[in-house]
């Protein structure tokens, strides 16, 4: 059978309502699939969003108006909160630092002025008693009569049993010094120095380190006789200690001797006992030492008596070889030393300058 005109448009007719129905279904998921994808897109930005806010330094911190988050601008206020807390403590710390090095630097200033102040008055007194007896010896000196010259009958006695002389007579220029302190035995001077002192002795070599003439405590001490030394039954060498003082005080002048132009112009000091006057020659000028017992060597401090002639060259050699330079003087056999001994400052707190004179009038 034969379909008719109608038919066939029908059919055809609903072919095309068929394509035009699965297109359009085909183009709806098409929008559908683009609509998830954007919404997949959306969603990724807020996931870069997010890694953002965690942050992640590859991707922009601040919003478009240019404000930085919360939560860092809290940060930030902390950490300099903990900046400044550091920095007042360190403040404080120096602050304290610097009151503590005040006060120690008032604390040593009061100490230096306290020991200067000290050291000042025993000078101021250590001069005032040296003047004080210096014008008594004088007065003395000039009220003196004169002394009647030696016969042979009146030599001093000799008392040979006990190898001891009788105690002579004390020089009138002293007798007022000696009822003052009965430890005087003697004057020392050195022409164009501070050294012109009264010598004391006293039975041992300590007390006179401390105390003055007059028996009171004093870090300047006083020039004394080593107490061994004997010089009425004369010992062979007479040897005076007295401190090397900054001040120049007691024998802080004695080492300028050290230079051969200040020993060329000073070539004689005096040194008078209680019971005579003394010019003295300078022979030897020397540093040397305080030696421990068991060491073998010449100790000047130990020379107060030579028992015989070998003995006496042979000190005498030991001080020349051990003499800065030389004098010319060499004394011989019976002669009368006095021995001047010091502090070496320079060297050792064991260390001392010696100066080694022979009496010549």
């Amino acid at each position: 059978m034969t379909t008719t005109g109608p038919d066939r448009k029908s059919t055809y007719g609903g072919s095309l309502t068929s394509r035009s129905s699965v297109n359009g279904r085909v183009r709806q998921g098409s929008t559908v699939g683009s609509g998830r994808t954007a919404a997949g897109r959306t969603a990724t930005g807020r996931t870069t969003a997010g890694r953002n806010a965690a942050g992640n330094p590859a991707r922009q911190t601040t919003d478009p108006s240019g404000r930085k988050p919360a939560q860092e601008t809290t940060e930030e206020k902390k950490r300099q909160e903990m900046i400044d807390r550091a920095a007042r403590a360190e403040l404080r710390k120096r602050e304290k630092r610097r009151k503590l090095l005040i006060a120690l630097c008032a604390a040593a200033a009061v100490l230096s002025l306290g020991y200067y102040g000290i050291y000042q008055y025993f000078g101021y007194r250590t001069d005032a008693s040296s003047e004080d007896w210096a014008a008594i010896r004088e007065e003395a000196r000039q009220n003196a009569t004169p002394k009647p010259k030696k016969t042979e009958e009146s030599e001093e006695v000799v008392v040979h049993k006990t190898g001891a002389k009788e105690i002579p007579d004390v020089l009138e220029e002293y007798q007022p010094l000696l009822l003052r302190n009965a430890s005087l035995i003697g004057w020392i001077t050195i022409p164009d120095t501070n050294i012109d002192y009264p010598v004391m002795q006293t039975s041992n070599n300590d007390y006179y380190l401390d105390h003055n003439f007059n028996q009171e405590y004093d870090k300047n001490g006083c020039i004394f006789m080593d107490c061994n030394c004997d010089v009425v039954d004369r010992s062979t060498n007479l040897i005076l200690y007295g401190h090397h003082m900054k001040s120049g005080k007691m024998f802080g002048s004695l080492d300028n001797y050290r230079n051969e132009s200040f020993y060329r112009e000073h070539k004689e000091f005096t040194f008078d006992t209680i019971y005579e006057h003394g010019v003295y020659a300078v022979a030897y000028v020397f540093r040397s030492q305080i030696y421990t017992e068991d060491e073998i060597t010449f100790k000047y401090y130990q020379f107060i008596n030579a028992n015989s002639e070998m003995e006496f060259d042979s000190n005498m050699q030991a001080m020349a070889e051990m003499s800065l330079y030389t004098t010319g003087i060499t004394p011989k056999w019976g002669d009368q030393l006095v021995t001047l001994s010091t502090c070496d400052q320079a060297t050792s707190s064991e260390a001392r300058f010696v100066v080694v004179g022979v009496k010549i009038m």
